[in-house]
């Protein structure tokens, strides 16, 4: 294989896991830099909507950016825009300067999501398989590497200005170093404008965008409510109950390295279908199971199960059309982290009507809703840029999606 497109796939894995990193570090540093900035939970609840709203707004700008210059140019930029970015929550004082900081992090971090995703689907469409959910896998991993370095250098007594310096640093050095080896932008169609004109979104990618929401949701969940789940009805210790989450996302990483297998086996419907089918079995385990063996096993499942379904609409999205891979990405992106925020909010209301247990199956339903709707991402023919529509016929659909069509 072209050791060209070997660099690129190996560069693509480093900023996955730059960016999986860069976030981890931030997380773990919440409770330091909550003290720092003297706000209490709920004021940071709140300000956390802020890194949520940047986030959705540099994946809407950098996606169209990318369709235009070539995730080769963009990529890089916004790995050193999110890693100098991680540094300033850190630095922040008050709740004012906070929430600037966290702004400035969430577009920092949606921008590098859109364009080394798009750059991921360039990827894929050169190796003509699936390749996509390694590279997720990859993110969750650089959040495993967070945990892990974030333990050890407060143990060391290191303040979460001198660590997320550090990290910008390296995170900066990542983004220059890796970025020769990206791949160059696809050759467009014969007669095409230098850029995609189009008029609006095509229904297809708000259909993706729809059940990324739905899948993402359920992740969202998962990150918020299992340790409480096994906690508050369960009645386990928080040791315990931390197991939840790490059954999850443990079983999430080790999914998304197996999806693309899978995913070339018997295409991206099955993995889609059956994985949302299998979610939902695991989650409606735990929620109803009498004994925590059962109910770790249940999220286990659940995360399992939902490995593989964000990677494949971002695939779909993504090869529909050359020239707007970029956009279309942004629109499912940016609605399926609508649908992260979302769900970890929807199921705190529902708590005071229904136990907790119980108020799991709003995301039940919604990957039953999800695995009903797998068609979706059926390879279709790629379509070639409008300017270039009717001079020559657009190239088959990329890893081997032609041939799968369950």
């Amino acid at each position: 294989m072209d050791r060209d497109l070997r660099a690129g796939r190996l560069a693509t894995f480093g900023y996955f896991t730059l960016n999986g990193f860069l976030m981890g570090m931030w997380i773990v540093h919440i409770p330091g830099i909550e003290h720092r900035a003297g706000v209490g939970h709920a004021v940071l609840g709140w300000l956390l909507l802020l890194l949520g709203a940047g986030a959705v707004a540099g994946m809407q700008v950098t996606g169209p950016l990318t369709d235009r210059f070539g995730a080769r140019g963009v990529v890089p930029i916004s790995a050193a825009l999110c890693s100098g970015a991680a540094v300033l929550p850190a630095l922040a004082a008050n709740a004012w300067t906070l929430g600037a900081a966290l702004l400035a992090l969430g577009v920092g971090n949606g921008c590098l999501d859109v364009a080394m995703n798009v750059h991921a689907v360039q990827v894929e469409h050169a190796y003509r398989r699936p390749v996509m959910s390694a590279f997720h896998a990859a993110f969750s991993l650089g959040g495993v590497l967070a945990a892990l370095a974030g333990a050890r250098t407060l143990s060391w007594g290191w303040s979460p200005a001198a660590t997320l310096g550090a990290v910008a640093l390296l995170g900066v050095a990542v983004a220059v170093l890796a970025a020769p080896a990206l791949l160059r932008p696809l050759p467009r169609a014969r007669g095409a404008t230098a850029v995609s004109v189009r008029r609006r979104t095509p229904r297809r990618v708000w259909a993706l965008a729809v059940l990324a929401l739905v899948v993402m949701l359920c992740e969202g969940v998962a990150g918020d409510w299992s340790a409480l789940h096994l906690r508050d009805v369960l009645g386990t210790s928080a040791a315990t109950a931390a197991l939840a989450y790490g059954a999850f996302a443990t079983a999430m990483t080790l999914g998304r390295l197996l999806a693309d297998r899978v995913a070339a086996c018997m295409g991206p419907v099955a993995v889609l279908r059956y994985g949302a089918g299998a979610a939902a079995l695991g989650l409606t385990a735990a929620a109803l199971a009498p004994w925590v063996p059962l109910a770790l096993a249940g999220w286990a499942v659940f995360g399992a199960g939902l490995s593989g379904c964000v990677p494949q609409l971002f695939s779909a999205a993504g090869h529909m059309e050359r020239g707007a891979a970029g956009a279309n990405v942004s629109r499912v992106a940016g609605l399926g982290y609508l649908g992260m925020l979302a769900g970890p909010a929807a199921i705190g209301p529902l708590t005071h009507v229904l136990p907790l247990n119980l108020a799991f199956f709003l995301p039940v339903a919604c990957c039953l809703a999800a695995a009903a709707a797998a068609g979706i991402v059926r390879p279709a023919p790629l379509r070639a840029d409008p300017a270039a529509a009717g001079s020559r016929s657009p190239d088959p659909a990329p890893a081997g999606g032609q041939r799968h069509d369950r």
